[in-house]
């Protein structure tokens, strides 16, 4: 069971949530005093309010919380950022399902606290026995994993740790493994990939994991796992460098999501490919105006060095599409233009696959977990072109996001393929410091139960 979770709790403490025009309307105490109370402390339900009523031995007993509109899904995650240790259960769940409940549960109590020499245990919830609990805490596990993996500092988030990671789920879950690295990658042609990591001091390397039955609908998944972006030779500043760790947040949720199809056993076939590298600079790093070859056979003149995310995940959807799977999907921290186009929250979504795009979106309204669809402008691919190679890596300073997408769509030969350019970030929210963020996991986890569950 996930640690914020709980089936036995002991003595929990009852917790009302609450919408402006519900605590309005009470006509009656939830619980003595409660509304002597509240108006003694200026509770009104207004989102994050939040009112703590000790019992006789002093402990919290009932919890007054504030939901505002009731319009995030996450706004749970405010209050058990800030409770006590100890365990609490819903007595009133203001109208909000309990699995966006559950899931806030778990963001908010969420501590990367790997590196801390004192660790404190987080609120537990009550959460429900059997298939549902277990279901909740899978999805709570997979989201703190990846979170885990964005926040983990690149000096141990290598392009080896990315490969530990996958090579310890596949022990866990029987599925096969295998790891290409170095110059290895040349040999068995992801020369990109080899383009990029190449100048790091851990090598590049190409990770594939299936899982599955043969015969069952395939699922592709490709993840970008830069463990660390200097830009390159196009050299970052050092602001824009300060968060680049989160620079394989794609690799983690495209393991996060196989985390979640493999433990709940989804009768599928699974292969999950990441193009793990750094980044870096030295002597034989790739330059601007170099021409590099793809995997697909397309060449690929450099315009900037700091756009090295699509060529990585160009050579990862050139293998999957090998495979002629069913449904491709990928997930990378691909653009800054991404977040000046929809901010820190929403996560982008490109695909030309009307039915997966419908599919995904109605899974972000009923999970609360927000994604936006974005176009794939065919007639941007005139600024990917180069007079010297078949496509140019950077698309200039316009629709930056857009452009990127479409280069991709450049690898891609399957019919229904979705890009994710997710920021696998989130500004302090919730009473938490800034760190890694699952962007668009659980809409995604929740179309894949809806079309493949039993």
């Amino acid at each position: 069971m996930h640690k914020s979770f709980t089936t036995q709790p002991v003595t929990p403490a009852k917790i009302y949530l609450c919408t402006p025009k519900a605590f309005a309307a009470l006509t009656e105490d939830p619980f003595e005093g409660a509304r002597a109370i509240a108006t003694a402390q200026g509770f009104t339900g207004a989102a994050g309010q939040t009112v703590l009523v000790p019992g006789s031995d002093g402990r919290v007993a009932f919890v007054l919380f504030g939901i505002g509109a009731g319009k995030d899904a996450l706004a749970v995650a405010a209050l058990s950022a800030r409770l006590p240790e100890g365990d609490y259960e819903i007595a009133d769940d203001g109208g909000q399902p309990f699995e966006r409940i559950a899931a806030a549960w778990a963001d908010g109590a969420y501590r990367f606290d790997r590196y801390k020499s004192e660790k404190t245990a987080p609120p537990r919830l009550k959460v429900p026995g059997g298939k549902e609990g277990e279901a909740l805490s899978r999805e709570a596990d997979a989201a703190c994993h990846l979170r885990d993996m964005v926040n983990t500092p690149a000096a141990d988030m290598t392009p080896a740790g990315l490969e530990a990671e996958m090579s310890a789920l596949a022990d866990r879950f029987g599925a096969a493994f295998k790891s290409i690295v170095g110059e290895d990658l040349l040999t068995e042609n992801y020369p990109m990939v080899h383009a990029v990591g190449r100048a790091g001091v851990d090598a590049p390397r190409f990770l594939e994991l299936e899982w599955g039955v043969p015969g069952r609908p395939r699922i592709a998944l490709c993840g970008k796992g830069i463990t660390f972006d200097s830009g390159g030779l196009n050299l970052k500043t050092g602001d824009g460098m300060r968060i680049m760790k989160k620079d394989m947040g794609g690799a983690a949720h495209a393991i996060a999501l196989a985390e979640l199809i493999m433990g709940a056993g989804l009768p599928v076939h699974l292969k999950l490919y990441v193009s793990a590298a750094e980044n870096a600079i030295s002597g034989n790093a790739f330059r601007p105006g170099d021409i590099l070859n793809s995997r697909k056979g397309l060449t690929v003149e450099i315009d900037n060095t700091d756009a090295e995310g699509r060529l990585v995940l160009a050579d990862a959807l050139t293998r999957a599409c090998e495979g002629e799977p069913d449904l491709l999907l990928d997930f990378a921290t691909l653009t800054g233009a991404a977040r000046v186009a929809l901010g820190a929250d929403l996560a982008p979504l490109y695909t030309d696959d009307e039915t997966l795009a419908a599919d995904i979106l109605a899974a972000s309204a009923h999970t609360g977990d927000p994604v936006w669809r974005m176009p794939l402008w065919d007639p941007y691919l005139a600024d990917l072109k180069s007079p010297v190679a078949d496509l140019v890596n950077s698309g200039g300073s316009f629709a930056g996001s857009i452009t990127a997408a479409v280069f991709l769509k450049q690898f891609v030969t399957v019919k229904s393929w979705a890009h994710f350019d997710i920021w696998a970030w989130r500004k302090a929210k919730y009473g938490r410091p800034d760190g890694g963020a699952a962007c668009g996991l659980r809409a995604v986890w929740s179309m894949l139960e809806t079309r493949y569950g039993a």
